[in-house]
């Protein structure tokens, strides 16, 4: 997502870390390792503007002394390969063109105006797949964006217009096992999502913890 709006972000030994402001929902830095220092984390990213956020993933770093605050703790999830994608009613589709990229991204967003978070340039990327399930009509009412790497799915923003989470889990599901059907899925969810991925044959596997810096 950082390449897509023109930001180069660095892996070192302990954080993925990028030096200016990344796009809006994503994190300024990852951490890799348990234990990551947090000073020199933080010297990493921007703090001078608003918005700063490290994903802390591990969740157990303690980044109040250099200006955090907990933003939100949720939970790893992982589904194997092995299990069967739920059967869905809508039809499984991948969007590869800016049309049908910008069509995901105003369901995706639902009026709130930040569709053009995702840009024409993700879809240069060939490990990430923006997936949409469409109704009977070709109306796009749910969808996930995947990362394939290459021992796992990584599976972010899902949505469904109606029925939450639950809607949305058959159908992305469904293209991840058509898309990659050897590689187990992960990603990460908190509260009534948690409980949707629970459902879908996901289990919670650690910890994580988002934090967003005060000024």
């Amino acid at each position: 997502m950082s390449r897509s709006h023109g930001l180069a972000g660095e892996f070192g030994t302990q954080a993925w870390a990028a030096p200016s402001r990344t796009p809006l929902y994503y994190p300024d830095a990852v951490t890799l390792v348990p234990g990551a220092d947090r000073i020199a984390l933080a010297a990493r990213i921007d703090t001078t503007a608003p918005g700063a956020s490290v994903k802390d993933s591990f969740a157990d770093l303690d980044l109040t002394e250099v200006g955090f605050q907990v933003l939100f703790e949720a939970q790893w999830i992982y589904r194997p390969a092995s299990t069967p994608a739920p059967a869905s009613d809508l039809v499984r589709t991948v969007a590869g063109d800016p049309e049908t990229l910008r069509v995901w991204a105003l369901a995706w967003d639902d009026g709130d105006g930040n569709a053009d978070l995702f840009r024409p340039e993700l879809l240069d990327d060939t490990a990430t797949f923006v997936l949409a399930g469409q109704s009977t009509d070709g109306r796009v009412v749910a969808g996930a964006v995947a990362s394939r790497g290459h021992q796992v799915v990584g599976i972010s923003n899902v949505f469904a217009l109606d029925g939450g989470p639950d809607a949305a889990w058959p159908v992305v599901l469904d293209a991840v096992n058509w898309l990659s059907p050897t590689l187990p899925v992960v990603g990460y969810e908190q509260g009534e999502g948690l409980g949707a991925a629970i459902r879908h044959g996901f289990e919670p596997v650690g910890p994580l913890r988002i934090w967003a810096h005060c000024l």
